[in-house]
């Protein structure tokens, strides 16, 4: 490793992956290192879904996505369940069914050599004159490094967002269980809200022979909950999850605001869930990451020379903004008991099953 860069990614997920691509194929004469600190015993907890809007973002990137990372089975609805009024609804979705971990690793593969990767964690950050100072942390080993400019792409509980900037977002413990799902009768993907629990949603999502049940929650009583709520869904189904092969947890942000989302300031910059850009009504990540990673690119590539990539950066990510406000109206919506239940109780939108 170098001990000076031009540009330090802190975070290897979708968006800290694609944003080390997309910099090292329009910048190659920069020097770019990728901080990744995921390994296959701490992936993020995540149904693994594929959205339309993410799919539409690899095309426009020219990128096909390998038939070795889907899951069984594809998904063509969502099973809508109100635990509290017993009301049921199936809403048309297109999402492809992947395996979250190997997309992840996938995405680092994608990287070109002129880029180099650590694997290990950032454990600090601060700002040295010009520059800022890092300290890189790997089997228990330290090495420090400098670097022009420090992008945040470490998700939730973002590192950089909690250094550089003191703008507290919404957050969550996302929690989530994997079952052998055996001849249990699941869908392959459902949503649920049960407010007795959660003031947010929960999920269910098949995987070949598994089913993945999680949720988010209030940090408080979090794992008290997820067990209640659990209960009440096998009560509600009429079926018993088992004993679960794996448990997983970990922070999920929900912007509320427009201030929520930050770009960065200086030379500090963030990206995906780090920036906020998540939405606040299904806490779908992936293709905001991928669409904001693109955008900070193109702002590196526009205005590296002249140290404008903030300026452009928030230009060009002005729409994105504006949509996720809009989830945050969607999410007062779908999350309100009340007018949750005269949605679903009309019926508008949804489809109905053939017998």
């Amino acid at each position: 490793m170098n001990d000076i860069y031009d540009v330090v990614i802190v975070g290897g997920g979708p968006a800290g992956a694609v944003l080390a691509k997309e910099m090292a194929a329009l910048l190659p004469e920069v020097r770019l290192l990728l901080v990744d600190g995921q390994t296959a015993k701490n992936p993020k907890v995540c149904g693994g879904l594929l959205a339309p809007d993410a799919q539409q973002i690899f095309a426009r990137m020219n990128m096909t996505l390998p038939k070795a990372l889907l899951a069984d089975p594809q998904i063509f609805d969502v099973e809508t369940i109100d635990l509290r009024s017993g009301l049921v609804r199936h809403y048309q979705r297109h999402y492809l069914n992947m395996d979250r971990l190997a997309f992840d690793f996938w995405l680092i593969s994608l990287i070109p050599p002129a880029a180099e990767v650590y694997e290990g964690r950032c454990v600090s950050a601060s700002q040295e004159g010009e520059n800022i100072l890092l300290r890189l942390s790997r089997n228990g080993e330290t090495q420090c490094v400098t670097t022009r400019y420090l992008i945040g792409a470490d998700g939730a509980a973002s590192m950089v967002r909690k250094t550089f900037f003191k703008r507290r977002i919404k957050k969550y413990v996302a929690i989530q269980q994997t079952f052998s799902c055996g001849d249990l009768p699941f869908p392959p993907y459902s949503c649920i809200f049960d407010p007795d629990t959660s003031d947010s949603c929960s999920w269910t999502i098949r995987k070949e022979d598994h089913i993945l049940y999680g949720g988010a929650f209030e940090p408080e009583k979090c794992r008290e909950n997820f067990e209640k709520q659990k209960a009440r869904l096998e009560e509600f189904l009429g079926i018993r999850f088992g004993e679960p092969l794996k448990t997983e947890a970990c922070l999920v942000t929900s912007p509320r605001r427009k201030r929520d989302f930050c770009n960065g300031e200086g030379r500090v910059l963030l990206v995906g869930e780090a920036a906020g850009f998540i939405s606040a009504s299904s806490f779908e990540g992936i293709s905001n990451a991928l669409y904001s990673a693109r955008l900070l690119a193109e702002a590196f590539a526009e205005g590296y020379a002249t140290d404008r990539v903030l300026q452009i950066y928030k230009r060009k990510s002005r729409p994105l903004r504006r949509k996720l406000c809009g989830k945050v109206q969607k999410r007062r919506i779908l999350c309100s008991p009340a007018l949750r239940f005269c949605i679903m109780r009309s019926g508008v939108q949804s489809m109905k099953k053939y017998h």
